[in-house]
């Protein structure tokens, strides 16, 4: 599998997400660039989750029908063409960083997979549902991880 370098113009890897990002604050996507999509990439798609939640892995964003040909999406910004699934929260999009106050800081990963064929997931899908998709699909994958503490 390829190696796509994923990072954000928002925070560096393994350093705090900014908390305009959080839930509870503005709840805007970070702003997030990338490079090495292997050729033949036909989707790329996005999952971010916490596993450090008390419960067990929190999803925080299922993000699928990226065009391949894109590098780079802005704060906030959904591409025409992309969907959104279900998170953690239970609702569509993106759902900023809530650990519970007091606790350690939370880490947060991003993870960018390149598809070599259409995922063909419909607006909801769950991150079981992408990654049941990506099974046997996966040309290459990127990681990013944020922190954050309340």
């Amino acid at each position: 599998m390829e190696t796509i370098e994923l990072r954000s113009p928002s925070f560096n890897d393994h350093a705090p997400i900014p908390p305009r990002h959080a839930h509870d604050r503005e709840n805007v996507s970070p702003a997030l660039e990338w490079s090495g999509a292997p050729d033949g990439t036909a989707e790329l798609c996005l999952v971010c989750e916490d596993p450090d939640a008390p419960g067990g892995t929190f999803v925080h964003w299922v993000l699928a029908g990226l065009d391949p040909s894109l590098t780079a999406l802005e704060e906030g910004q959904v591409p025409t063409g992309a969907v959104e699934g279900t998170n953690g929260f239970g609702e569509k999009g993106w759902g900023g960083p809530q650990p519970p106050p007091g606790d350690n800081a939370h880490r947060y990963f991003f993870r960018l997979s390149a598809a070599s064929a259409p995922l063909n997931l419909g607006a909801g899908a769950s991150a079981d549902d992408l990654r049941a998709a990506l099974e046997g699909n996966e040309l290459g994958r990127g990681t990013l991880v944020g922190i954050y503490q309340r």
